[in-house]
């Protein structure tokens, strides 16, 4: 019942805001800077939730999330550009196969642990960029011209879509197992969890809506280019998941969502930007070390506990 009313009062609050975000578009009040800016915050949500599951919930370092947002980028601008199909089905398309990358690239590498896994996941994110920097079927280094499609009512219905799928699976059975796995992945394999499985699987899940916002983000410029998927927005999204707290989908909300506003407003002042952006992060690890929401959701702060000792 609980869940149930979590559930309803989810969507709810997502109706409002959306309606309330698509009449102010609508009646013009916010220009195409701002609308622009909405689209790239739920497009790191979306980012910044995928990869929550992997390292928040599954405890697996993963640092080359760029690397399934430049499959589900490309793969889906091919779909539009190249082979002319529907927007929407390219963008499920440029999942399905980052998807399928995370298969590819989980099964083997996810044996490994620790900074070794880093350090393989981020080759992977290397390998994608070097290889789309030689392709000239997609521009090489020039990049690819794609069309403007992304609008706010398809990124803000792939926003909902993913916090439901994640916060359903973190909720089900198969996401204790993954949260068991983090905790002690010796004790979860004692107590008969097939832990590869769970890693795998969890992997996969994250690439799948890595993929979406790729598809979402290069729909959402005129040109997309292999260095818009380097290590450090692989470093980005990290930062979002750790900034918000790990184990915290509302941290990694609410992480984005910030660093995205302060990243946006500084970008007037380049010369300071990046240093700016530093000591915030700085200020904010020394002072919350364990993120901004450290392992509670947004509802743990509404529920009511009884005084001791009464009736």
């Amino acid at each position: 019942m609980k869940k149930s009313k979590s559930f309803w009062a989810f969507l709810i609050l997502a109706a409002v805001v959306y309606v309330v975000v698509q009449f102010f578009i609508g009646s013009g009040l916010i220009n195409i800077y701002y609308s622009n800016l909405l689209i790239t915050i739920a497009i790191n949500i979306i980012l910044a939730v995928s990869l929550h599951l992997v390292i928040g919930i599954t405890g697996q370092f993963s640092i080359g999330h760029a690397g399934f947002l430049a499959v589900g980028a490309y793969i889906s601008a091919i779909a539009t550009m190249k082979l002319e199909l529907p927007f929407i089905l390219a963008v499920v398309i440029g999942g399905v196969i980052a998807a399928l990358a995370g298969l590819i690239v989980g099964i083997p590498t996810l044996r490994l642990r620790g900074d070794y896994l880093a350090i393989a996941t981020l080759g992977f994110a290397e390998i994608i960029r070097i290889a789309l920097f030689n392709i000239d079927y997609v521009g090489g280094a020039a990049g690819m011209q794609v069309s403007h499609l992304t609008t706010w009512t398809v990124t803000f219905v792939c926003l909902v879509i993913t916090i439901l799928v994640i916060t359903n699976f973190t909720n089900s059975r198969h996401g204790r197992a993954c949260i068991a796995v983090r905790e002690n992945e010796i004790a979860a394999d004692a107590m008969g969890i097939n832990t590869t499985f769970y890693k795998v699987l969890a992997f996969a899940i994250g690439s799948f809506f890595a993929g979406i916002a790729g598809g979402l983000f290069s729909h959402n410029f005129y040109i997309i280019q292999p260095g818009n998927f380097g290590f450090l927005k692989s470093f980005d999204i990290l930062i979002f998941v750790v900034l918000g707290g790990l184990g915290s989908l509302t941290g990694s909300v609410i992480s984005a969502i910030l660093l995205t506003v302060i990243s946006a407003f500084l970008a007037q002042y380049p010369e300071t930007r990046m240093i700016i952006y530093s000591l915030v992060l700085v200020i904010v690890m020394l002072y919350r070390p364990q993120g901004l929401m450290g392992t509670r959701e947004v509802t743990d702060l509404f529920k009511w506990k009884p005084a001791k000792g009464g009736n």
